[in-house]
């Protein structure tokens, strides 16, 4: 096709986490700030609770009954 780029980032949707993108990555927020992270595999937030937003903190683990976490409480 030949708008498809040569080499294209992965990304990965998790059924009860983050999106996963293959790194580096720059982000641009609803405010327009743009964060950057040089990392190998970035975790963008999807539940906007990290405190350290758009970065996934892990904070979703702890939003669940534990009953409902598939990896034990936590």
């Amino acid at each position: 096709m030949p708008n498809e780029p040569e080499n294209p980032h992965r990304v990965t949707i998790t059924a009860d986490g983050p999106l996963l993108v293959a790194g580096p990555v720059e982000v641009t927020c609803a405010d327009g700030t743009v964060v950057t992270s040089r990392r190998f595999t970035v975790a963008l937030c999807m539940c906007r609770r990290s405190r350290i937003y758009p970065w996934c903190d892990t904070s979703h683990r702890r939003s669940r009954p534990p009953d409902q976490n598939p990896r034990g409480p936590t």
